[in-house]
């Protein structure tokens, strides 16, 4: 990801972008502070887009906004990662089990073709864009399951789940494996039993939460 941010796009959304994938990767270490003045002058904006950022890594906990002391990164613990990964796992085996219900094929088109971009990228190496072909396909399931509220909450810890996948795709030299396995679960949803395709949704997620469990064990060695 590049450090910077572009005019016409929502300026502390980018902000959060670039501050997320630091805490993530472990570059701003637990407890160390954040000023607004230093991020709105290395970001080239005002401040406000840094409160707006900062508001929403709050809101991931990610940060600790502690007023008037100031602004502390909080990093991922082993116990933060169960705790996104089974939060995930209950959404998406709830979106699962109302997606598997639908029968018109053109609606799973969109995810037939996130399934192409992912084999695609894994064939040209390009893991920015598997990143986003495979959160699409993720997402996919909500859409099907038309729950917008459920949609609603699995979009909001969307950033911080492409994080981390970020942060886990790019240690794959070859990223073959990681897209046939996104077949597999769209067959299994489309052909076999609602058990049999949440027990492969499990194993998947379980795999995420392994791999980033890995890494976080690398940043903190």
């Amino acid at each position: 990801m590049v450090d910077t941010v572009k005019r016409g796009d929502s300026l502390g959304s980018q902000v959060a972008d670039v501050l997320r994938q630091r805490i993530v990767r472990g570059e701003i270490a637990p407890g160390e502070r954040i000023t607004e003045e230093a991020l709105a002058e290395e970001f080239q904006v005002s401040r406000g887009p840094v409160r707006d950022a900062l508001t929403q890594l709050s809101f991931e906990r990610l940060v600790r906004i502690q007023r008037p002391r100031g602004v502390f990164a909080v990093g991922l613990t082993h116990d933060d990662v169960d705790q996104l990964y089974s939060l995930r796992g209950a959404l998406e085996q709830l979106a699962l089990s109302r997606a598997i219900r639908v029968e018109d094929d053109d609606r799973w088109q969109v995810m037939a073709q996130s399934v192409q971009r992912m084999a695609d990228a894994a064939a040209s190496g390009d893991h920015a864009a598997f990143v986003v072909a495979d959160l699409d396909f993720h997402s996919q399931i909500y859409a099907l399951a038309d729950h917008p509220r459920l949609e609603a909450a699995w979009r909001q810890y969307l950033p911080t789940f492409t994080a981390l996948l970020d942060v886990t795709i790019n240690h794959d030299a070859d990223l073959h494996d990681s897209a046939s396995d996104h077949v597999t679960l769209m067959n299994v949803m489309r052909s076999g039993t609602a058990a049999e395709a949440a027990e492969v949704l499990t194993a998947h997620l379980d795999g995420a939460r392994d791999r980033m469990l890995i890494e976080l064990a690398e940043q903190n060695d």
